[in-house]
C-alpha cells in the first residue's frame, strides 16, 4: 500500500512551448506567469530557475512576496539588500539597484518573484527600474484572484519588459499523465475522469486529492489498475485552503453555494427563488459561480467543484435536510421538466422528511435504470423499499446489485421473496433478475437455464412467455447458440403480445446474433427498436457490439468507431458500463491498428470486470492477448491468455473464437507459426459451427495475415454465403496468398488502408513484397515494403510475421526462431526444453547455430538480436 507519494512537477507541453518560444529571442528579458493558485506557477518558476543555475556562472535571486510584508518598503526584497536610511525614495532605489547588482554579471542574473501581486510598492518600482537600466533577467509568477498588483508590475508587461503568459489547469490528459506518473501505474479511464472532474484540472487540489483517497484506500491498485471507489473526501490542509477562499466570499454568495453543494446544477431561476437575484449576482461577480447556457436555460455551477464539497462536508444534517426540502418544494412547484428533473426530485425527497410516494421512487428508479445508473437505482429502491417493503421495490434493487457485480447481495434480496404466493405476473417478474443473476454474475448458468423453463411453464400468459423467452433467447446467445438464440428472439419479436423489455432483449439479442452470424443488413433497424424501448441500460451495449461488428463487416471503421464512442459518452464515468464501452471502443482500435490505445483500455476494462460476472470481462482478456500477441510480446499474451482461459465458461461461450484468435496471437509472438495457423483455422471452425459466420469471416482475415496458404481452399465456403463487402475481400486476400500474386497482395493491402484497416493493409503490403522478392521484382518489392513500413508505422510498428519477414529479417529457421524468443524471455535451456519436449542437448545445438548465424557470442547477444525485433520467419506449409 502506498502511504507517502512523490509528487513531479505537473507536464505542460503546451505551457513549454510558449516559454520556450520566448526565451529563444535573443531579446528576450523574462516572463510572467499569471493564473489562479494551485495550477502550477511556483513550479514552473522553479524550473526556470534550475535552468538558469545549470551555468556555473549564472546567479539567481528568489524572491517570495507575502501579504503580510506588502506595504513595508522593499519588504519582499530585505533579504538582499543593504540600505542605509534615506530621506527620498529617489536615492533608495539607486541604492538599492546597486546593492542587489554590485560584484555581480548582470547578464548573468536572473531574479524570480514568487506571488508578485503582494510586491509593496517600492519593490515594484524596483523591479522595473532594473529592467530599463540592468541586463538582469526576470520571472515573474501573479494570482489573477488575488487583488490587483502594483502598477509598476503590470507596466513591466505591458511596457513589454516581460513575456506574459497565462497558466490554466491542467488538460484532462495531463492530469492523467501527472497522477499516473505519481502512482506509477495506469489509472482506469473512469477514475481518471473523475479525479479530474473533482480537481478541474488544478495541480495543487489534485495532489490533495489523490494522497487523500491512497490513505482512506478509496483510490487502489486492483491487478497494477488504479480505481477510485465510494466517496473522495477532502483532506484537513485542502479543506483549510479551500475555506480561506469561500470565508472571503460575501453572505449572499455563501449561500448560494450551500444549495449547489447539495444539488447542482442548478437552473438560474430556482436559485433566484429559493436566495434572491442579489445574492446569484453577488456569487458570480466574487467568483465563486459560473453561469452557463444548457437548452434553453441558463444553470448555475460551481466555479470549482471542491467549493461544493468543502461546504456540503460542513453542513449539518438538519442544514442538509432544510435545504432539500427546500429544493424538492421549488422543483416541484414549478413541474419537473424532464428526466433529470425527475430523478433529481426523486433523490433528494429521500434527504426530507417527506420522501416521494414509494410509487414514486420506483418509477424514478427504472428511469435511472435506463440511463445505466446503477448507484442511483439501488439509492432509489432502498428508499422506496424503507418506505414499504414489498416485490416491487426489491426488483429494481436486485437489477441493480446485480449488475454492479454483487451477485451475493442480489440473490439476498429476491432470496426474501416466498414465490409460491407470487401471481402469475409477478412470478415472471421476479424470475427475471433471478436467473439472469445465476447466469451471469453466480456463475450458475445452467441452473438458471433450467430455472427459467421450469418458470416458464407454469406461466400461460403470452405476454409472460415472451418476456422469458427473450431473456432465454440472450442466455443462449451468450452460451454459443447462436441460430438457436435469434429464432428465439424473431419469434418474441413478431409476438402480438410481447411488451417493452421483452421487445428490448429480443432486438438487442437479434441485433448482435445477426451481426455475429454475417448478416449486418437487418442490425441496425433492430437497434433502433431495442433502443426505443424502457430496458435496464446496459443493454444498449449488447445493442453497440451489434452494431460495431456489422459495421466493421462493412468494412466501414468510421461508422464502426462513431457507434462505440457512442456508447462511450452514454456510458460516462459510470462503472460497469465505462468498461464495458471501453471494451465496444477497443475491438474499433484493434481493427484500425491504434494498438496501444487499444491495450491501455482493455488492461482497465478486465480489472474493472474482474468482481463481476460478466462475458464482456473474458472478451476484454481475448483481446487483450490478441493485441499483446500482435505487439510481439509473448510473455504478457501468454499470462493474459491463461486468465481468460480460467474465466471463460457457458456465459461467454459465445467468444470461443475470439479465444482461439487470442491463442492464435500469442503463439504468433513466440514465432511458433504453425500452432499460430492452427489456432486460427480452430477459430474458423468454431465460429463455422456455431452458425457465427461473421465472426469465421473475421477469423478468416487473422489466419490469412498469419500467412495460412490453405485458407483460400474453404474461404468461399464462408464467405460465399455473405453479402458484407469484408468477407468478399478477405476471401481476394486468401486466393492472392495462395496463389503468390504480388499484384492483387498489394490491391487489397489498397483497399484495407483505405476503409482504415491498416494492420491488415501492412501485413497484405508486407506479403506482396515478399513475394515480388521471390520473383525477382526489386521495383515492387521496395514499392510494397514502403507501404507496408509506412502502416505498420501508423500501427504504432506490431511484430507478426509478415512485417518481421518483410522489414527486417534474421536468417533463423522458425524452429530457432522460437527457442530465440523464449531465451529473450528469461528461460533456461532447460525450460525451454521441457515446454517445447525437446532435450537439453537439441535447444543448445539451435542456439549455437542461431548464435553463429547472426554473428553473437551467446545466449545474452541472441536474447539482444531477437528483443530487437525483426525476426524472419518460414513461410507456412501449404
Amino acid at each position: 500500500m502506498v502511504t507517502e507519494l512523490c509528487w513531479r512537477t505537473a507536464p505542460r507541453p503546451a505551457v513549454w512551448a510558449q516559454i520556450d518560444a520566448v526565451l529563444s529571442r535573443p531579446e528576450h528579458r523574462g516572463v510572467a506567469l499569471i493564473g489562479p493558485a494551485g495550477v502550477g506557477k511556483t513550479a514552473l518558476a522553479r524550473q526556470l530557475a534550475d535552468r538558469h543555475a545549470a551555468d556555473p556562472r549564472a546567479v539567481t535571486r528568489w524572491i517570495a512576496a507575502t501579504a503580510s510584508a506588502s506595504h513595508i518598503p522593499f519588504g519582499a526584497f530585505s533579504h538582499l539588500l543593504e540600505l542605509a536610511p534615506a530621506a527620498e525614495s529617489a536615492a533608495l532605489l539607486r541604492a538599492a539597484r546597486v546593492s542587489l547588482c554590485q560584484n555581480v554579471d548582470e547578464r548573468r542574473m536572473l531574479i524570480v518573484v514568487d506571488d508578485a501581486q503582494h510586491l509593496d510598492a517600492m519593490s515594484a518600482t524596483l523591479l522595473h527600474q532594473l529592467m530599463f537600466h540592468s541586463r538582469i533577467r526576470l520571472v515573474l509568477t501573479l494570482r489573477d484572484d488575488d487583488g490587483v498588483p502594483p502598477d509598476a508590475v503590470t507596466a513591466l508587461w505591458k511596457d513589454q519588459l516581460v513575456t506574459r503568459i497565462d497558466i490554466g489547469p491542467l488538460a484532462a490528459a495531463e492530469t492523467t499523465e501527472l497522477v499516473e506518473s505519481v502512482l506509477g501505474g495506469p489509472l482506469e479511464s473512469s477514475t481518471a475522469d473523475r479525479l479530474f472532474a473533482i480537481s478541474d484540472g488544478n495541480p495543487l487540489f489534485l495532489r490533495h486529492l489523490v494522497d487523500q483517497a491512497v490513505r482512506t484506500e478509496a483510490l487502489r491498485s486492483v491487478h497494477g489498475v488504479w480505481q477510485l471507489r465510494g466517496e473522495t473526501t477532502l483532506s484537513m490542509p485542502l479543506a483549510t485552503l479551500i475555506r480561506r477562499r469561500l470565508d472571503l466570499l460575501p453572505p449572499g454568495a455563501l449561500n448560494v453555494l450551500r444549495y449547489l453543494a447539495i444539488d447542482a446544477p442548478l437552473a438560474v431561476r430556482d436559485l433566484v427563488a429559493l436566495t434572491g437575484a442579489d445574492a446569484v449576482e453577488q456569487a458570480e461577480t466574487a467568483g465563486a459561480v459560473t453561469v452557463t447556457v444548457r437548452g434553453d436555460g441558463e444553470m448555475v455551477l460551481p466555479k470549482h467543484p471542491l467549493y461544493a464539497e468543502c461546504i456540503r462536508s460542513e453542513l449539518g444534517v438538519l442544514t442538509r435536510r432544510r435545504i432539500s426540502t427546500e429544493l424538492v418544494a421549488q422543483i416541484a412547484d414549478r413541474g419537473p421538466e424532464h428526466v433529470s428533473d425527475r430523478l433529481r426530485l426523486a433523490e433528494l425527497s429521500l434527504e426530507t422528511d417527506a420522501p416521494l410516494e414509494g410509487y414514486e421512487l420506483l418509477g424514478a428508479a427504472w428511469e435511472a435504470m435506463r440511463l445505466g445508473d446503477l448507484q442511483l437505482v439501488e439509492t432509489l429502491a432502498l428508499g422506496a423499499l424503507h418506505g414499504k417493503d414489498s416485490l416491487y421495490a426489491r426488483l429494481p434493487l436486485a437489477h441493480s446489485l446485480a449488475w454492479q457485480g454483487r451477485g451475493a447481495e442480489a440473490d439476498a434480496v429476491l432470496a426474501e421473496i416466498d414465490i409460491d404466493t407470487l401471481s402469475e405476473g409477478d412470478l415472471v417478474a421476479w424470475v427475471l433478475p433471478k436467473a439472469a443473476n445465476q447466469f451471469w454474475m453466480q456463475g450458475q448458468s445452467q441452473h438458471a437455464r433450467k430455472l427459467l423453463a421450469d418458470i416458464r411453464a407454469r406461466v400461460s400468459d403470452p405476454g409472460g412467455r415472451d418476456v422469458i423467452d427473450a431473456l432465454a433467447a440472450t442466455f443462449a446467445l451468450n452460451s454459443g447458440e447462436v441460430v438457436d438464440a435469434l429464432h428465439t428472439a424473431e419469434r418474441v419479436l413478431i409476438s402480438d403480445s410481447a411488451e417493452d423489455l421483452a421487445i428490448a432483449w429480443a432486438s438487442a439479442t437479434a441485433a448482435l446474433s445477426n451481426a455475429r452470424m454475417g448478416r449486418p443488413e437487418p442490425v441496425p433497424a433492430l437497434a433502433e427498436r431495442g433502443l426505443r424501448m424502457l430496458p435496464p441500460g446496459l443493454l444498449r451495449f449488447t445493442i453497440g457490439l451489434g452494431q460495431t461488428t456489422a459495421a466493421l463487416l462493412h468494412g466501414d471503421v468510421d461508422q464502426a468507431e462513431a457507434m462505440a464512442r457512442g456508447c462511450l459518452e452514454f456510458a460516462g464515468i459510470q462503472q460497469p458500463g465505462r468498461a464495458i464501452a471501453d471494451i465496444l471502443l477497443s475491438t474499433v482500435l484493434v481493427a484500425r491498428g491504434a494498438l496501444a490505445e487499444a491495450s491501455a483500455l482493455l488492461v482497465q476494462s478486465a480489472v474493472a470486470l474482474t468482481d463481476t460476472g460478466y462475458s464482456w470481462g473474458p472478451l476484454a482478456l481475448m483481446l487483450q492477448a490478441r493485441v499483446l500477441g500482435q505487439r510481439g510480446d509473448h510473455a504478457a499474451a501468454a499470462a493474459v491468455l491463461e486468465r481468460a482461459e480460467e474465466v471463460f465458461g457457458m456465459r461467454s461461450a459465445m467468444y470461443g473464437p475470439e479465444l482461439e484468435l487470442a491463442r492464435a496471437w500469442t503463439h504468433a509472438a513466440r514465432r511458433d507459426l504453425p500452432a499460430a495457423i492452427a489456432s486460427a483455422r480452430a477459430a474458423v471452425v468454431a465460429a463455422e459451427r456455431s452458425g457465427q459466420l461473421g465472426v469465421a469471416a473475421l477469423a478468416l482475415l487473422d489466419a490469412v495475415r498469419l500467412g495460412d496458404g490453405r485458407a483460400a481452399d474453404w474461404a468461399p465456403r464462408i464467405t460465399g454465403r455473405l453479402a458484407a463487402e469484408l468477407p468478399a475481400r478477405i476471401a481476394r486476400y486468401a486466393r492472392a496468398l495462395a496463389d503468390g500474386d504480388a499484384a492483387a497482395l498489394e490491391q487489397v493491402a489498397d483497399e484495407f488502408a483505405a476503409d482504415g484497416q491498416l494492420p491488415a493493409a501492412a501485413d497484405a503490403a508486407a506479403q506482396a513484397s515478399l513475394r515480388h522478392a521471390a520473383a525477382g521484382s526489386a521495383p515492387g518489392e521496395l514499392r510494397a515494403r514502403n507501404a507496408a513500413a509506412m502502416w505498420s508505422a501508423a500501427c504504432g510498428s506490431p511484430v507478426t510475421p509478415a512485417l518481421e519477414r518483410a522489414l527486417a529479417p534474421l536468417p533463423l529457421t522458425e524452429r530457432e526462431r522460437g527457442i530465440a524468443v523464449l531465451i529473450a524471455e528469461g528461460l533456461s535451456n532447460k525450460a525451454i526444453a521441457e515446454q517445447l519436449c525437446l532435450s537439453v542437448r537439441t535447444v543448445e545445438g539451435h542456439v549455437y547455430r542461431s548464435c553463429t548465424k547472426l554473428g553473437v557470442a551467446d545466449r545474452l547477444g541472441l536474447a539482444a538480436a531477437v528483443s530487437g525485433g525483426a525476426l524472419g520467419a518460414a513461410e507456412a506449409p501449404r
